[in-house]
């Protein structure tokens, strides 16, 4: 058993509910500190959608970024970052210099995958957070895998 944390969208993640049902893990949705799937109170997996989603949280919403990571080591919990991505090419964060933001095309102060690199380092140096990536349909068993141990850096 898993717990998803209740501000995950219900009809937004089928595909991870199915999977997770065909590996007989059972759900259970609860309000989260922090992530978005656990095996509290020592892992926490918080999925994000794409690249642009996990860009605009380490730029856009820095500090509430931080106050979860932050909360996150004060309780020993080790943070995982699942981000699902289409990029072939990027499977660590030392791939993320390779990742195009669209968004560069409207504004040159839009964060460049160089940028966030830097970020995603920095945010794993201070905090303990780890980046990890996968492609959507391996996300369910990426998460089991991270709350099981078997994945211990990205």
């Amino acid at each position: 058993m898993i717990i998803e944390d209740t501000r995950q969208k219900i009809d937004q993640h089928d595909i991870k509910h199915q999977a997770f049902a065909e590996m007989g893990v059972e759900l259970t949705r609860c309000a989260l500190p922090f992530g978005d799937y656990a095996y509290p109170p020592r892992i926490s997996v918080d999925t994000k959608e794409n690249m642009q989603e996990i860009a605009g949280n380490l730029v856009g919403e820095h500090e509430r970024f931080r106050q979860e990571c932050l909360r996150a080591m004060k309780a020993n919990c080790h943070l995982y970052i699942l981000v699902e991505t289409e990029w072939e090419t990027i499977n660590s964060i030392d791939d993320v210099h390779l990742w195009y933001n669209p968004r560069l095309i409207m504004s040159r102060k839009a964060v460049t995958g160089e940028k966030l690199e830097k970020i995603m380092k920095t945010m794993t140096a201070k905090y303990g957070v780890r980046f990890m990536f996968c492609r959507p349909q391996e996300a369910a068993k990426t998460i089991i895998d991270i709350l099981n141990g078997v994945c211990e850096d990205g």
